[in-house]
């Protein structure tokens, strides 16, 4: 962890925490698996497969599905020079930058490491923000990075991924007899449906509980980093604006990769749904960045910066 980057210990210890939780979920699963469908050898080159597949190919896959692209310094001089600075200032391994060609307002980061992140904004949110604003947000995916988050979320959202496609796979696969449905058939169909439901489930909200943990840290370090908390919350301000304004039609196809976005893709504020959101209400975390603008003393007051 970079010593400008802020430590956040309650965030290393709930990401342990899901991990550990998620560990014991993932043995039972798989055991579940192996006595279901008596082939452990199936169910070890399936899960192996799509493990090293997600973890090592993450970035890859974020950055396709957002049409998203590495770009050259001479391409988009002023963002490589943002990224440069935090990244001196924190310490930190500079990660690739990348371009989505999309107009929603947003930024992500990727990669299951330090040395392997990648750090996408879009374009919409290049043409939306002032420098200032633009710094906060960058600040904040870093910090991401700086935490490890990144690859822990990564590492965690592949058993609800497993789980999803056990599901899928048992309604096609012959192994259940191949059309012919007796009723131990019925039976064993069942249960991998049960099982395989109930870890999505467990997963689901496991995940949901740390990626919200982990926006607020992201803020706090970003706050801290560069000083200016008020542009931060400008830019969340700006940016939570403008997807609200976007159809929800138009949102749908982003709202897969919510867990790693800036500000995620939704049309309106959550009511009950937050609970199972991947980011804190914009009410919390401006209410987070006014505290931290006091106590830093920043004479601008948070949401009125730029």
């Amino acid at each position: 962890m970079p010593d400008r980057f802020h430590s956040d210990r309650r965030l290393t210890v709930r990401m342990g925490l899901t991990l550990f939780l998620l560990g014991l979920l993932y043995v039972g699963f798989v055991a579940a698996l192996i006595v279901l469908l008596r082939s452990w050898v199936l169910v070890a080159v399936l899960i192996g497969a799509l493990f090293v597949a997600q973890f090592w190919f993450s970035d890859r896959i974020a950055l396709f599905a957002m049409r998203g692209r590495p770009v050259a310094r001479e391409e988009y001089p002023e963002l490589h020079a943002v990224v440069d600075r935090l990244c001196a200032i924190a310490d930190l391994p500079r990660p690739v930058v990348a371009v989505s060609a999309m107009d929603m307002p947003n930024a992500f980061a990727t990669g299951r490491g330090p040395d392997h992140a990648v750090v996408c904004v879009t374009t919409g949110l290049l043409r939306r923000l002032e420098p200032a604003e633009l710094e906060g947000v960058l600040a904040h995916e870093l910090s991401h990075v700086a935490h490890k988050d990144v690859a822990v979320i990564t590492v965690a959202s592949f058993l609800g991924v497993v789980a999803g496609l056990v599901v899928r796979f048992a309604f096609y696969s012959q192994i259940f007899g191949g059309g012919r449905r007796d009723q131990n058939t019925a039976i064993v169909f069942a249960a991998v449906l049960g099982v395989s439901a109930a870890v999505y489930a467990l997963s689901f909200l496991l995940i949901r509980a740390l990626s919200r943990y982990r926006e607020l840290a992201a803020d706090r370090a970003a706050a801290l980093l560069t000083g200016r908390p008020s542009a931060l919350a400008a830019a969340l301000t700006k940016v939570s604006g403008e997807i609200a304004r976007i159809p929800t039609k138009d949102l749908r196809t982003a709202q897969a990769f919510n867990a790693f976005y800036f500000t995620p893709a939704a049309g309106r504020e959550p009511g009950i749904e937050r609970f199972f959101s991947t980011h804190p209400p914009l009410a919390q975390r401006l209410e987070q960045l006014g505290r931290i603008s006091t106590e830093l003393g920043e004479a601008a007051a948070p949401g009125k910066a730029g």
